[in-house]
């Protein structure tokens, strides 16, 4: 190690919602000698996951203004491992692997670039466990991601905006939509027996969207990843292997799914990211208050969340 150089530690996380989807990056540098700290941020409309991981280690690594002693610390196992483990072999075969092409090439060589330039640690660090750098470099790609879905609401205002919030508490279960278009709002609602708050999810959102006209754009909002996630990715790759996962195991909820994908298939509807955005709070609050009106016994506010 040089004692002339600088030395910085960097957070980096990246994601993409959906994956693939729009992503975002986020980073925090550290200067070790005077705890300055400085953030970066940014994002692409078409994205992965794993490219949002790369460009995040990139573009801190592109912000150094000089060759610099550094502690990065990622919970990205495709960056660390990519850099630590696989990196040498890819450059030792010509950027070839056995078993076919390297994915992110382009990145992978940019990376490689910025690597020489510089004495660095790769270290991983527990994704969402408390460390403050790290939740903050996920917030910032978060909040990356979340601009371009503010974006494209701005340049193209969805029709209508649908909020969904289920409980699920032993075998009964109770869900909550409410339906916004021209200012005005219609709220449906209702009960199950035997239900898993999955199960509700997937019922809200269809009964939702069934109540809307043909051909409207919708965007939904939801606490449920399995839902979004769900309706946004999944399920095409499920309808193509006959409603099968990637083991060959038949698709859990399957009818469920088939009932919101007839609704999805007549609708333009999008799945903004809502977990942890301040602006929505409180629509799901307000929802979830009206909705334990609606039936007895009373329960608290916080009790309506999504715990699917």
């Amino acid at each position: 190690m040089s004692d002339d150089k600088p030395h910085v530690t960097i957070f980096t996380d990246g994601g993409a919602d959906p994956n693939p989807g729009p992503g975002g990056w986020g980073v925090v540098l550290i200067n070790n000698a005077t705890d300055t700290v400085k953030e970066l941020s940014g994002g692409e409309p078409d994205t992965t996951n794993n490219r949002m991981e790369l460009m995040a280690a990139i573009c801190a690594l592109e912000s150094l203004t000089r060759p610099s002693v550094v502690d990065l610390f990622t919970d990205s196992q495709y960056l660390r491992r990519g850099i630590t483990e696989w990196l040498p072999d890819w450059e030792a075969r010509g950027w070839r692997r056995k078993g076919g092409a390297i994915q992110n090439i382009d990145l992978w060589q940019r990376l490689a670039e910025l690597i020489g330039e510089h004495e660095i640690a790769w270290e991983w660090v527990k994704g969402h466990a408390g460390n403050r750098y790290n939740e903050r470099a996920d917030r910032l790609a978060t909040r990356a991601i979340r601009a371009y879905y503010a974006g494209v609401a701005g340049q193209e205002p969805a029709q209508v905006e649908v909020f969904l919030v289920v409980s699920a508490r032993g075998n009964k279960g109770m869900w909550a939509a409410s339906i916004r278009s021209d200012g005005g709002e219609q709220m449906l609602s209702g009960h199950e027996a035997g239900v898993t708050a999955n199960q509700l999810d997937i019922m809200a959102a269809a009964r939702a969207l069934g109540a809307l006209p043909e051909g409207v754009s919708a965007r939904v909002y939801s606490l449920s990843d399995y839902l979004r996630n769900g309706a946004s990715q999944w399920l095409p790759a499920w309808k193509r292997r006959g409603w099968k996962t990637k083991e060959g195991q038949l698709v859990k909820n399957r009818e469920l799914w088939q009932r919101l994908d007839a609704e999805l298939s007549t609708r333009q509807v999008e799945w903004p990211p809502a977990k942890d955005d301040p602006a929505l709070e409180g629509a799901f609050e307000d929802l979830g208050r009206r909705a334990q009106e609606e039936f007895e016994p009373p329960h608290r506010p916080d009790d309506w969340v999504d715990v699917g």
